[in-house]
């Protein structure tokens, strides 16, 4: 079984996540999975938490590095 895995950073608190990784979904492996997810201006962002989540939606531009 060839799984593809990327790791990403929640853009909020910076932790690493495993996004694709069913190992890291079951278990919690090395990395995380993300916990929510939030789409802005075409591009998917990941979060390890619903509160990075929410303070994220409040105000995008203040963690996205342009």
């Amino acid at each position: 079984m060839n799984e593809e895995r990327q790791t990403v950073k929640c853009p909020v608190c910076s932790r690493e996540m495993e996004v694709g990784s069913q190992v890291a979904k079951l278990y919690g492996a090395v990395r995380s999975a993300p916990r929510a997810t939030s789409a802005y201006e075409g591009k998917d962002y990941y979060f390890d938490s619903k509160a990075c989540k929410k303070e994220f939606d409040e105000s995008p531009e203040q963690f996205i590095k342009k």
